[in-house]
């Protein structure tokens, strides 16, 4: 792994955790929260686009990794605010 490759992974979780949290959350979550979303993210939707047999192509390679970890970011999310959703008071 290059330095390279870990700046493209922090932008892409950066970018795509961000945008996740203001859609699902309403606002961001901070900067350090919203690239471990979007890691978290990438990861889910590449695991989930590798599944179903989903291929992305936008454009650009890095369109590309934004949107699928967006999408695995908005599910995270998701799937967060259901399972805490109770225990708020």
């Amino acid at each position: 792994m290059t330095l390279e490759s870990v700046v493209v992974y922090i932008v892409v979780g950066l970018i795509a955790g961000f945008l996740a949290s203001r859609i699902v959350l309403g606002k961001g979550r901070g900067w350090f929260m919203d690239i471990i979303i979007g890691i978290l993210g990438a990861l889910i939707g590449g695991w989930l686009a590798n599944q179903l047999h989903v291929h992305v192509n936008l454009g650009p390679d890095l369109l590309n990794k934004i949107v699928i970890a967006f999408v695995g970011a908005v599910i995270l999310l998701l799937i967060w605010r259901v399972i805490f959703r109770g225990r708020r008071k």
